[in-house]
């Protein structure tokens, strides 16, 4: 059965329930209602029928109904009942074509719209072809700019590599000449120093006349050896402590931190883990300068009462914490600026660096200042650990 043969047998099934429909409206009288008539429509609607379809079916029917009837007032009352009847059904239809016809009239405004898009994107591409022939002259200039831009660039770089690597060999000649001064004057001038109160003593203890002038001069020469020595000590401490050299970095820093405590009241506390003694002699160098260096930036310029220090081991890398409840400070401001009071975090800065590590620093007001050295665990330190 072909797609017509289909359609025609529901058209004739949809003529056989109007029939019905209409039928029953006029045998219920003023009782009736027309949601039936409603219905019917909207299912002509569906099979596609148009109103003159509709009203052939609805002809047929009244037809059969009016005839059968002899008398012209009855006649009258079903033809009139019968057009409410097709009132009704129409109504789908009638819907469905003032919604093509609102389509119909929004379709042309999309035209129109479309037209005059069109005509802009027309006027558009020709300024655009314009654009492009401007900036094709723009970019072979920039090409060129960035060319000797990228020149620039890599000088100013071998330039900053250039100054890093001296600033590094400073830093690293600086410790040794350091390392050198102290030795000699441990060695050499503190032992010379202490030979001569041994002589002194035993010049005292030899003396057969007890004159009491030269034992008062020989107690004042011992006194001022002494004073001698301690002074040579102390500057010998702070050039190189011989503890960080001969004992390790907890023992120098556990002295530094005594002392440094006696000289400024300010309390200082170290929380430390002892494998941070198998990190090379370089790294635990920079460790001790930078915690020398941020102590004496504390008492400085900090005014704070208390510094938490701490030395922990990391996954990868050794972290020393150097913690203080004094002032604040701009941080940011403070890597651009030029005074002096500075230079001691750009040469903390620079050790770190030096050994591969990360330097930082926080400074929060109201909660005083961070400094953090990161410093990585170098391949032998690793398999000792792992040991």
């Amino acid at each position: 059965m072909n797609s017509s043969s289909r359609n025609k047998r529901k058209t004739t099934l949809f003529a056989q329930q109007y029939q019905t429909g209409l039928r029953h409206y006029l045998q219920q009288g003023l009782a009736a209602g027309l949601q039936p008539a409603l219905k019917l429509g909207r299912q002509a609607v569906i099979l596609g029928l148009e109103t003159l379809d509709l009203a052939l079916i609805h002809e047929q029917v009244l037809i059969s109904q009016a005839l059968s009837v002899h008398s012209p007032a009855v006649r009258k009352r079903i033809i009139r009942r019968a057009g409410v009847f097709f009132a009704e059904a129409i109504l789908p239809m009638e819907e469905t074509h003032r919604s093509a016809l609102e389509a119909n009239i929004d379709l042309s405004r999309l035209n129109q719209a479309l037209n005059q898009r069109t005509l802009d994107l027309a006027s558009s591409n020709r300024q655009l072809k314009r654009e492009i022939a401007r900036r094709q002259v723009v970019e072979n200039t920039l090409r060129q700019s960035k060319l000797h831009s990228v020149q620039l660039l890599d000088q100013s770089r071998h330039l900053q590599e250039q100054l890093r690597f001296l600033s590094r060999r400073v830093l690293s000649a600086q410790e040794e000449e350091r390392k050198r001064i102290s030795r000699e004057l441990h060695d050499v001038i503190a032992q010379m120093l202490t030979g001569i109160n041994v002589r002194l003593t035993t010049l005292k203890t030899d003396a057969t006349k007890n004159t009491r002038g030269l034992r008062q001069k020989i107690s004042r020469t011992q006194r001022l050896v002494e004073k001698s020595v301690n002074i040579v000590h102390r500057f010998a401490r702070e050039l190189r402590p011989t503890a960080l050299d001969d004992l390790g970095l907890i023992p120098a820093l556990h002295s530094f931190m005594k002392n440094f405590t006696l000289e400024t009241g300010i309390r200082v506390s170290l929380t430390v883990f002892s494998g941070v003694e198998k990190l090379s002699s370089a790294k635990r160098t920079v460790l001790y300068r930078v915690a020398q260096e941020a102590l004496t930036n504390i008492a400085r310029h900090a005014e704070a009462s208390r510094v938490e220090t701490s030395i922990q081991r990391l996954p990868q890398a050794i972290l020393m914490q150097i913690k203080d409840n004094g002032k604040s400070f701009d941080v940011s401001q403070m890597w651009h600026a030029r005074r002096r009071q500075h230079l001691g975090l750009l040469g903390m800065r620079e050790r770190v660096e030096m050994v591969g590590g990360k330097f930082r620093v926080e400074s929060t007001p109201g909660r005083g200042t961070i400094v953090e050295a990161r410093i990585p665990l170098g391949r032998l330190t690793r398999e000792h650990a792992s040991s």
